[in-house]
């Protein structure tokens, strides 16, 4: 989802003039590991960027994973082209006068951000989602809608006044809204769900649905049902993009490089086979994406140093 593209959109120029910060009210999310990743040109931008989470009120909590707000101010400069790879999460985004439910995209995410604006957004926490709609994610995916199809007419009170630019009242709008839509009681079959995503995201050793049948005591039947509900996506799905979050992590670290080593390290006993995925969702392959890294690094590198100059 693209709040993530302004957690890679820091700024430059002059440390004098504060134009980009991040603010968390809260430590790292019980998904914060694997929901850092994903981001796929982490380089430094030019221009004003904020980006804010915050988290939800107690008695949303165990369906809210945190609210987010961007907002950007790209005036004067050229339009920024921010690319992340999808997690299994369901977002409310209010954006422009409207609402849009964003369900799980199986494909890369981009953005490009341009002139001013901003973006008030909520992260619903995996497989949490039936619990405000009880029918499948899977219905959701791979699209936006509106959210008044889903949720009902009372969310025109999102747009209605329009959200201010700020976080706060973005999140006390958005809760007044859902708190009316809670259902009694906490799914705990969704719970379940969550953690068995959380472990996926955590343990590189899983590569395959059969480890992962092992390894949670559950049936493949039963968790391919129940993710096509809950999560909106398959088990392999689901296991096959933390393992490729895992490499993109691993070669913008330096921890490993584009070769038959890493391939097997996730689980891939075919490099070319790894390749394909590798380049089908992050868009060029893991050699040519390790070279647009490094181009990246020499461009900011050299727009600090430009920065540095100008503001002596």
């Amino acid at each position: 989802m693209w709040e993530a593209v302004a957690r890679c959109a820091h700024c430059t120029g002059c440390a004098s003039r504060a134009i980009g910060k991040t603010r968390h009210r809260y430590g790292m999310t019980e998904h914060g590991r694997s929901a850092a990743r994903g981001i796929l040109h982490p380089g430094l931008a030019p221009g004003r960027f904020v980006h804010e989470q915050l988290a939800p009120s107690p008695d949303l909590a165990p369906w809210i994973e945190h609210h987010w707000f961007v907002a950007w101010d790209l005036r004067g400069q050229p339009p920024r082209v921010q690319a992340t790879l999808p997690h299994p999460n369901v977002h409310l985004v209010v954006e422009d006068g409207e609402a849009r439910l964003w369900g799980v995209h199986r494909a890369r995410f981009t953005r490009t951000l341009s002139g001013q604006g901003c973006v008030h957004g909520v992260k619903f926490r995996v497989a949490a989602f039936p619990a405000f709609h009880p029918s499948p994610v899977t219905a959701l995916a791979d699209q936006h809608v509106e959210a008044r199809s889903v949720l009902g007419e009372d969310v025109q009170r999102l747009v209605d006044p329009p959200m201010t630019g700020t976080a706060d009242a973005g999140r006390e709008r958005i809760e007044d809204l859902l708190r009316s839509k809670l259902p009694e009681a906490v799914d705990a079959r969704a719970e379940r769900l969550a953690e068995i995503v959380r472990g996926i995201g955590s343990d590189s050793t899983i590569t395959t649905v059969d480890q992962l049948c092992r390894a949670t005591a559950e049936s493949l039947r039963r968790l391919q049902r129940d993710f096509h509900y809950y999560v909106g996506a398959s088990p392999k799905w689901v296991i096959a993009r933390y393992r490729l979050h895992e490499a993109v992590a691993l070669l913008q670290s330096g921890e490993a490089k584009p070769d038959a080593d890493l391939a097997l390290r996730l689980g891939y006993f075919d490099q070319a086979h790894f390749i394909r995925d590798f380049r089908r969702l992050v868009g060029e392959t893991p050699r040519g994406y390790v070279e647009a890294l490094r181009r990246d690094a020499e461009a900011a590198s050299a727009a600090t140093s430009s920065a540095s100059v100008n503001c002596r």
